[in-house]
């Protein structure tokens, strides 16, 4: 019913099910408080990673993919790429938050790492989400927005300085190991007002994108664009082929050299 927001349990007809965090269904009540999900609307984005044997998919009617990274631990700039070429191929909105800024001297080394992304024109917004996350609040309003990183980069401390009835669980670091530890273990959406959602998804060391072509993988490194198709064979790698546009242009410093090892990386091993 249209305005009703009570919670029902649901369960999907058969054994199999193809329902993601954020779709939008149709439910038969059954009874007890409960129901069956009948209909999966058709879906506006998917935002999944794949690997040669299998794909996991993340969240549905996204508009938005909030790459969270920390000043510590430290994050995987692979993983940050990745992120921006899966948010690339589903035109998504993308905001990078970094966390933990009140730890000066990690998040001076952190914000320099950064220092590309936000050159690429890409927003990077910085706070510390233990003490106020009143600058991400604005940024959430409209969008369907969707927390995506690794462990421990502060994700489920985010959800509850926003939303301080969420109960969302948190854990210590594990500086032995420089990784955090995982607290969400399934992705749960928040529906902060009428048109705005926030889904919290579990922690990610890695992000396949084998169900991306070469192609797709170029266009989501966006400073490429330029060079693309100016390369001396049509069918260039971009890895040791004479006069490739993107190696000549990284020679020359017009774009970054870590980029172009990322997405040759990437390219290597999509999973």
């Amino acid at each position: 019913m249209a305005g009703d927001r009570s919670l029902v349990p649901c369960v999907t007809r058969g054994k199999k099910t193809d329902v993601v965090c954020g779709d939008q269904v149709m439910i038969q009540h059954t009874g007890g408080g409960q129901g069956v999900i009948e209909v999966i609307a058709p879906r506006t984005s998917m935002l999944y990673r794949s690997d040669a044997f299998r794909e996991k998919r993340i969240a549905a009617n996204v508009t938005q993919i909030i790459i969270v990274v920390a000043a510590e631990p430290s994050f995987s700039d692979e993983l940050l790429a990745r992120c921006l070429v899966a948010a690339r191929h589903e035109s998504l909105n993308v905001l990078i938050v970094l966390n933990k800024c009140d730890l000066q001297a990690p998040a001076q080394l952190a914000r320099q790492r950064l220092a590309v992304y936000a050159g690429l024109g890409y927003s990077v917004l910085e706070l510390s989400a233990l003490e106020d996350v009143t600058t991400l609040r604005p940024l959430l309003t409209g969008h369907s927005s969707v927390l995506v990183g690794q462990s421990g980069m502060g994700k489920s401390t985010l959800i509850n300085a926003l939303l301080p009835d969420a109960l969302a669980a948190t854990r210590e670091i594990s500086t032995v190991l420089d990784s955090g530890k995982h607290t969400t273990t399934h992705a749960k959406l928040y529906q902060l007002d009428a048109e705005s959602s926030l889904i919290d998804c579990p922690g990610v060391q890695a992000f396949g994108l084998h169900h991306l072509t070469f192609g797709e993988i170029e266009q989501g490194f966006t400073e490429f664009t330029p060079y693309l198709g100016k390369c001396r064979f049509y069918n260039c790698r971009h890895a040791h082929e004479p006069n490739c546009a993107l190696r000549n242009a990284a020679a020359a410093g017009e774009i970054d050299a870590r980029r172009l090892a990322l997405f040759l990386q990437i390219v290597e091993n999509k999973a």
